[in-house]
């Protein structure tokens, strides 16, 4: 159910409701019901099922945190290089919490990290359509004014816990919106793949990976236009994951 349905004025196209179970959703919902505009934006102030990637879940207080998605109709980008929505968004939010505080990182593919802990997840979920992609729904879920975190989750981190300071929700919205849209129109795919490769986390020495089968210890080499990630071990041999196939030992 949702409730509490109202527009921002001072932000274009950009709906907030009060609940929802799923920004993700309940935006693909509207997309499929009627052609909203590139950019449009649906933000929640909780989500009772809001989800990370590959059916993960985001522990989110009730008006604490940033929860929200964007849609995108990005069809001058190749099927096979979708990954750089994925860079560019990351990139966005990155140069915005840059202002606020030192240590933040993208950690492959695109989760947004402070030194070793999380602030901020993204759910990209992508319509094809023949060899186009047809429409994109971008959920952000980014920890601002929650104090506590009382979920199994390893390793979350709020803004207010990092810089001591509650923020306003609305603005940092904005912001970030601002940051992304400005990267998406510009969509210098070269430039946004190399601050990308700048801004990853742990991209100096070697550090410890785990896959299935295995730990080793490896170092990252690139990342592809596709996503696929790129590491030598420490004894030189090459290999090469997409996501989930290989995590970090944080």
């Amino acid at each position: 159910m949702n409730i509490g349905l109202y527009t921002l004025p001072y932000m274009k196209n950009t709906l907030s409701i009060s609940e929802t179970n799923s920004t993700n959703a309940l935006l693909w919902e509207m997309v499929r019901a009627n052609k909203l505009p590139e950019g449009f934006t649906l933000q929640a102030g909780f989500q009772t099922a809001g989800k990370g990637q590959i059916g993960n879940s985001w522990e989110s207080a009730a008006g604490k945190n940033l929860l929200f998605s964007m849609v995108l109709y990005p069809v001058q980008i190749a099927p096979d290089e979708q990954f750089l929505v994925s860079q560019l968004v990351s990139i966005g939010i990155k140069r915005v919490l840059d202002e606020y505080a030192k240590g933040i990182t993208v950690k492959w593919p695109n989760d947004i990290y402070w030194d070793d802990k999380k602030i901020a997840g993204i759910l990209i979920e992508n319509s094809l359509q023949g060899n186009r992609i047809k429409a994109v729904v971008i959920g952000i879920g980014l920890n601002v004014n929650q104090r506590e975190f009382v979920s199994n989750a390893p390793n979350p981190v709020s803004l207010l816990q990092i810089i001591g300071k509650r923020q306003n929700r609305t603005q940092l919205l904005e912001k970030i919106s601002k940051s992304i849209l400005s990267l998406y129109e510009e969509l210098d795919a070269d430039k946004i793949r190399l601050e990308y490769a700048k801004a990853l986390y742990r991209k100096d020495g070697f550090y410890t990976f785990s896959t299935d089968t295995e730990s080793f210890q490896a170092r990252i080499v690139t990342v592809c236009p596709d996503g696929e990630l790129v590491l030598e071990t420490d004894e030189g041999k090459r290999k090469k994951f997409y996501f989930k196939e290989v995590k970090f030992i944080v």
